[in-house]
C-alpha cells in the first residue's frame, strides 16, 4: 500500500484528490493538510510515502513546503499537483528535488499513475512544459527581491515591507526599482503581475 499525504489550501479539492486516490486498490491517503505550515508535522506524523503538494498556498508556498520535505526526509517522494502550468513553477519543482509535476486538469487515472511512478522512483514529467521551461528565460530575481515582489504583489506599502523584513524603506525600494527593471514591468504591480506569470515569485 502506497501511503500518500495531500496538501492543498482548497478543501474542495483536496477532498476530490483524496476520494480519488483512497478507490485505486494499492493507494492510501493517511494525511490532508490546507497549507504548507502544516506539512512537515503530518508528514514526521504520518510517514508516508509520496506527498502531493498544491504550489499557491497561504503561509508556505508548496515548492518551499517541497525543498524542505526533501532535505528532511529524503525518502519522500514529492509531486507537485497544481492548476498553475507555469515554466517557471515546473523549473522551480524540480530544482528543490520534487520527483513529478502533475497539473490538475489530469484524469484520474493520470494521477493514480503519477503517484505509482514518483513511488517507484520514476519521474513525472509533461513534455510540453519541459519544453516551454527550457525555452522561457530563467528566474532573473535574487532571493531578496522575489521576497519583496511577493509582499508588494499581496499590497503591502513600502514602508510595511521594510518593518517586516527588517531592512530600510530605501534599501526596500532599490530592490523594487531592480525587480521592476528585470522583469521590464513599469511600476511594482505590473512587475509582481509578470513574476507570478513567469512563475518566478
Amino acid at each position: 500500500m502506497i501511503k500518500v499525504l495531500i496538501a492543498d489550501d482548497q478543501h474542495l479539492v483536496r477532498g476530490a484528490l483524496a476520494a480519488l486516490l483512497n478507490m485505486e486498490r494499492d493507494l492510501e491517503v493517511v494525511a490532508e493538510c490546507s497549507d504548507g505550515d502544516e506539512v512537515l508535522a503530518a508528514v514526521a506524523e504520518h510517514a508516508p510515502d509520496v506527498v502531493l503538494l498544491d504550489v499557491q498556498m497561504p503561509r508556505m508556498d508548496g515548492l518551499t513546503a517541497a525543498g524542505l520535505v526533501r532535505a528532511k526526509h529524503p525518502q519522500i517522494k514529492v509531486l507537485i499537483v497544481t492548476t498553475f502550468d507555469r515554466p517557471g513553477y515546473f523549473r522551480q519543482a524540480f530544482e528543490v528535488g520534487a520527483h513529478g509535476f502533475l497539473v490538475k486538469d489530469a484524469s484520474p487515472a493520470e494521477l493514480a499513475d503519477a503517484v505509482r511512478r514518483v513511488q517507484a522512483g520514476g519521474k513525472v514529467i509533461d513534455p510540453q512544459l519541459a519544453m516551454l521551461s527550457v525555452e522561457s528565460a530563467s528566474n532573473p530575481l535574487t532571493e531578496r527581491e522575489r521576497e519583496i515582489l511577493a509582499l508588494a504583489a499581496a499590497g503591502s506599502p513600502v514602508s510595511k515591507i521594510a518593518q517586516e523584513i527588517h531592512l530600510s524603506v530605501g534599501t526596500v525600494r532599490n530592490h523594487l526599482s531592480n525587480a521592476i527593471g528585470k522583469t521590464d514591468g513599469s511600476n511594482r504591480i505590473e512587475a509582481a503581475r509578470i513574476a507570478q506569470e513567469r512563475g518566478w515569485i
